[in-house]
């Protein structure tokens, strides 16, 4: 045999490193789960009805799978616009507060603004991102301007959103509803009208908003946009060498500011789509105190455990919005449903564990070949 015979082809190379992949994610999901079960166990429940009670919360209960769907929709918008600004080298952290800035826009202009329902929505919509590109525009000045870390000032906006946003819901000249509107006291908006919503049509039994296409249409674009593009190609070169970007006439402000932007936009159309979409614990198409429900944080694992790949985001944002819509059910096996929050935390360091192995296991490869050749 021939030393170029007995050579690995370029396909049996892929072929093994696909069937490392597939085993470190299958072994890491399995222990994830095992895991959950033993916590379960020790507290006190059975994990066969929580597992359970979380399939039919999230997919097999009719109904569900479309309440499913309707959560999944901002999740993915968040996580895109997450690995946007992540391909251009910038950690932004602050989705939970350009989503309610996000919201808080959306509901304002949306009936300030009015018109026929189809116009209104796009009103809305169009806000929405309006309002999260101004947020997150605010710490792109910063970084660009003043030189100040765009993952402390994201982070540090977040509360300051909750507290405008909580101010904005006691003003009726902003967002506070007015008395002959409301049936209590609570500090909630207008509630948008039934001809200003997005439609939810009604498949095999699950009504769900067709935000839900949107985002998908979306994950698609931005997949093709980062990898087909010469802004995309000019994003990921700021992103993986700043140096030799700024030496090809990249700017690394222009582009920068742009890609934290644009994710602050992709947050605050989250923000959009839950008021105007309604749904699961998403305020019943009025802004209320704790609107944005997490959804951002949420938003930013999914892109997380992603690897900030658009497309993989799809699957990941379905997997994160089953165990939201799912948990309300766990607690009707006697478990508290907080344990659902642990099977999150378990599941996403599960999908993290398989890139760190294999990133130590190629550089030892290349060391070990590099010896060899000397």
């Amino acid at each position: 045999m021939t030393e170029a015979a007995a050579a690995p082809t370029d396909q049996q190379t892929k072929g093994g490193r696909l069937t490392e992949w597939l085993m470190l994610y299958a072994g890491s999901v399995a222990a994830a789960l095992f895991l959950t079960a033993v916590l379960v166990e020790t507290t006190g429940g059975e994990w066969r009805p929580v597992m359970s009670a979380l399939l039919d919360g999230s997919l097999r209960r009719p109904g569900r799978w479309g309440e499913t769907l309707g959560t999944m929709a901002p999740l993915l918008l968040v996580a895109l616009g997450t690995v946007i600004s992540s391909k251009a080298g910038l950690i932004n952290i602050g989705q939970e507060g350009q989503l309610a800035i996000g919201a808080a826009f959306a509901a304002y202009f949306g009936l300030l603004i009015g018109g026929p329902g189809p116009i209104n929505v796009v009103i809305v919509l169009i806000f929405g991102v309006v309002g999260g590109a101004f947020w997150a525009g605010i710490a792109g000045i910063l970084r660009f301007r003043r030189s100040v870390p765009e993952v402390l000032s994201t982070l540090l906006m977040v509360t300051i959103a909750s507290q405008a946003v909580a101010y904005a819901l006691g003003k009726p000249w902003l967002l506070l509803a007015s008395e002959a509107n409301r049936g209590n006291r609570n500090q909630v908006s207008e509630q948008l009208g039934a001809d200003n919503r997005i439609p939810r049509p009604d498949i095999f039994g699950n009504e769900f908003p067709i935000s839900v296409y949107m985002a998908l249409i979306l994950a698609v674009a931005v997949a093709f946009a980062l990898k087909s593009t010469t802004w995309g190609f000019r994003l990921r070169m700021l992103g993986q060498n700043p140096t030799a970007a700024r030496r090809v006439g990249v700017s690394q402000g222009r582009y920068g500011m742009a890609a934290l932007m644009v994710s602050g936009g992709f947050a605050g159309l989250a923000g959009a789509a839950m008021l105007a979409g309604g749904g699961f614990a998403f305020g019943n198409y009025q802004i209320v105190p704790g609107f944005s429900g997490n959804v951002g944080w949420t938003g930013l694992l999914v892109a997380l455990v992603a690897s900030n790949r658009a497309v993989a985001a799809i699957p990941a944002a379905f997997v994160f919005a089953s165990l939201r819509t799912g948990s309300g059910f766990v607690a009707s096996t006697g478990v508290e449903s907080k344990i659902t929050d642990v099977m999150q935390g378990l599941l996403v360091l599960a999908l993290l564990i398989p890139p760190a192995v294999m990133f130590i296991r190629d550089r030892r490869r290349a060391r070990a070949a590099t010896m060899a050749r000397t």
